[in-house]
């Protein structure tokens, strides 16, 4: 009877355990797709599964336990009584050992030269503090551990390009012509009168000029045979990291000539966002440490911060419902200068890009390898209407 109760509750629990996984990569999803309020539901459901699987899981405790107060004597000493299920399967496992993985008879496969065990089979058998391997035991076959792979300086950096309008560029220099903002509107006619001319649309046209940033890194043949790493592969994740420097610093550059504009308090920062700039626009912010240092402890009237958690946004924060960027402050200024800019990136700047190349060639004459990274491009402003360079000053006083 126990048995089969027992085999009842296995089988709930780990039907369980399939929909806990499953829901748990569902809120994920509902996460990535924005919606909130189904990942919530999904969550609460998932919770509601975990209480019942830990109420089964002591069911189980429980019964076993009944199971193994069932004892006979033998020698003077009580002995737990297995039942028949739980001894072959013990067998069967040691089968399986025996045989170096041959036998599989009478038992679960979960993968490749893997079985299943279930706890009861085991429990009370190994006691982990008494019958356990410890360091202490293997000291003759355990050496401290050298680490040669080369671990990274954290190093957060945003690919400013990304959010710029990039334009494949064909040649060396070109144009690219930005559509102006209409201003003009209809006029009310009568019936069957004829249509009156439309304004022609307006074009401004950004000139661009491809510069190209290269370098190379020589590296001997000796020191990329004898590495005990891909010393290759490191030199070329470094040569990445150069080449997004590269463009972050151009972009920044280009984001600094926008109007400037200084900001003293919260005052100031609605009025750039909700009066200078166009609401037609996509506005985000891109701020150095120090400005968001700043936004990160401004209050409202009511006493509330202005910058939120949001799943929405690439960074997890918004600011007055903006998205927000942040980079080092020496991307816009020196150490310890508040800057930001605002605006659009896609409309406010052009990124021309003609090449990303990263070269690797072998040189005979010096028995060793060049590692080239090459990249072309041009960055301009395309409207200057849609951005402003952001200077943050405390009040007098703080």
């Amino acid at each position: 009877m126990f048995n089969e109760k027992i085999k009842e509750i296995q089988a709930k629990m780990e039907g369980l355990t399939v929909n806990i996984n499953t829901q748990a990569e569902e809120i994920k999803a509902k996460l990535e797709g924005n919606d909130l309020e189904a990942a919530k539901d999904i969550k609460n459901k998932r919770e509601e599964n975990k209480s019942t699987f830990a109420q089964l899981e002591s069911e189980l405790d429980l019964y076993q336990s009944v199971l193994e107060t069932n004892t006979v004597e033998a020698s003077g000493k009580s002995k737990p009584v297995k039942n028949d299920e739980e001894i072959d399967y013990r067998d069967a496992v040691n089968n399986f050992i025996r045989s170096k993985g041959q036998d599989v008879k009478g038992l679960k496969i979960e993968g490749k030269d893997e079985i299943v065990v279930p706890y009861n089979v085991i429990r009370n058998e190994i006691v982990p503090t008494a019958d356990g391997v410890k360091k202490t035991n293997t000291t003759s076959i355990t050496s401290d551990d050298i680490l040669y792979t080369p671990t990274k300086e954290v190093n957060t950096v945003v690919d400013l390009k990304q959010f710029t309008r990039v334009i494949p560029a064909k040649k060396g220099k070109g144009s690219y012509p930005v559509l102006k903002k209409a201003t003009t509107k209809m006029v009310s006619v009568a019936e069957l009168e004829k249509n009156p001319a439309l304004a022609k649309p307006e074009f401004d046209d950004v000139d661009w000029s491809v510069l190209t940033y290269r370098g190379a890194i020589p590296l001997s043949q000796e020191s990329i045979d004898d590495a005990d790493v891909d010393l290759v592969a490191i030199v070329k994740e470094h040569s990445e990291e150069i080449k997004l420097n590269t463009t972050n610093d151009a972009v920044a550059t280009v984001m600094k000539t926008f109007a400037p504009k200084t900001v003293i308090g919260l005052d100031d920062l609605k009025a750039i966002q909700n009066v200078a700039l166009d609401p037609a626009y996509n506005i985000a912010y891109v701020v150095s440490q120090s400005f968001y240092q700043y936004m990160d402890t401004v209050k409202d009237s009511n006493g509330r911060y202005m910058l939120q958690d949001s799943i929405i946004s690439p960074t997890g924060k918004v600011f007055s419902g903006k998205t927000l960027f942040v980079v080092n402050d020496l991307a816009f200024g020196a150490e310890g200068t508040a800057h930001a800019w605002v605006g659009d990136m896609k409309r406010a700047i052009l990124f021309a890009d003609r090449k990303n190349l990263g070269l690797r060639w072998a040189d005979n004459e010096i028995y060793g390898q060049y590692l080239q990274a090459v990249t072309r491009f041009d960055v301009k402003v395309a409207d200057e209407n849609a951005g402003f360079f952001l200077t943050y000053t405390a009040p007098v006083g703080e």
